[in-house]
């Protein structure tokens, strides 16, 4: 990835957006989705002049076809950060680049003899983790991403376009039945707090009792109904989730349901506070030829920028995988 070409590409997303911004009186992401529609297309369509002139001068500047598919994404992301910058939303929050190419390292790793993998997001937000981790995976890929959010999902639209990359989306609340068939894979930043429809919650076996339920519990539930017997799901989990109330019923349901295959903790660094730190927890839907792994993955991982370190990291997880087999 050529980091110049990526700061001139977020430049061009972050002045187009800009401009139809003040043009348009819509917000920065709502304007940036347009602004990718506009790069995707290469035409100013529906516009009025001189307004079209103005944007179609800004078509002419670039050439999507001259960058990669990562450095597309990344310039993306860092339009994306600029836009949620001060947001209050909680569900407006980008995984970190580190996690999410990490992430794909997990997946190839533990999916390295497909040749052909179905891949699912159903928390996809803007569709940056669902992407960078297709970027590392070097194999025949469906993908699938869910998201209630009107605007991210329009994000990650135009986040699959640009890529070249064909992602099925389905633009709902993820808890609810889905269109879907069972994947392979799972990946998943997991919306964390509770999940406000009562309702809804009460067909899944870790609904809490006179209470809302935890949006993060019912999400592990709901990617495992869609995970294949013996598929994997690589899950972004806060910290407290084990220590937490309720977490004696999530254990039963995983030990019922899945084997744990490795809890790895992301540098405290990364994080605002101890209350904010998360893991990549990795499940193995439970299938008739699966089994318990002799020894659970679990890894304190270092700072992404140590690369001493990391290579460290990088080789016990090689020796892990080799101990599996």
């Amino acid at each position: 990835m050529n980091q110049e070409k990526v700061e001139q590409l977020f430049k061009w997303f972050d002045e187009t957006t800009m401009i139809i911004e003040k043009e348009e009186k819509t917000p920065y992401l709502d304007s940036l989705v347009e602004a990718s529609g506009l790069l995707f297309s290469g035409v100013a369509e529906e516009i009025e002049e001189p307004f079209k002139q103005t944007l179609q001068k800004q078509v002419e500047k670039v050439q999507l076809d001259s960058f990669s598919n990562e450095e597309v994404r990344k310039a993306l992301q860092l339009a994306i950060l600029k836009g949620m910058k001060g947001a209050t939303q909680q569900q407006h929050y980008i995984t970190p680049d580190a996690v999410a190419i990490f992430m794909g390292y997990l997946v190839s790793k533990f999916q390295s003899e497909k040749k052909d993998i179905r891949i699912f997001d159903p928390a996809c937000g803007t569709g940056n983790l669902l992407t960078a981790v297709m970027n590392q995976v070097e194999k025949n890929i469906a993908a699938y991403g869910s998201e209630v959010d009107p605007t991210l999902i329009q994000l990650a639209y135009m986040n699959a376009n640009l890529q070249h990359f064909g992602i099925e989306f389905f633009h709902q609340d993820s808890l609810r039945d889905l269109l879907l068939e069972p994947v392979d894979v799972v990946v998943s930043d997991l919306p964390v707090g509770y999940y406000p429809d009562d309702e809804q919650a009460k067909s899944f076996k870790l609904k809490a009792d006179g209470q809302h339920s935890y949006a993060h519990h019912l999400f592990i539930e709901q990617s495992l109904n869609y995970t294949i017997a013996g598929g994997y799901l690589f899950l972004l989990i806060p910290n407290f989730m084990f220590d937490s109330d309720h977490s004696d019923q999530l254990h039963q349901f995983l030990h019922e349901h899945a084997h744990v295959q490795g809890i790895l903790q992301l540098p405290s660094s990364m994080f605002k506070s101890e209350q904010n730190a998360k893991s990549i927890f990795i499940l193995q839907k439970k299938g008739i030829q699966t089994t318990n792994p002799k020894q659970v993955l679990m890894a304190q991982l270092p700072s992404f920028k140590d690369v001493r370190a990391m290579d460290k990291t990088l080789n016990e997880i090689d020796y892990w995988f080799h101990n599996q087999k």
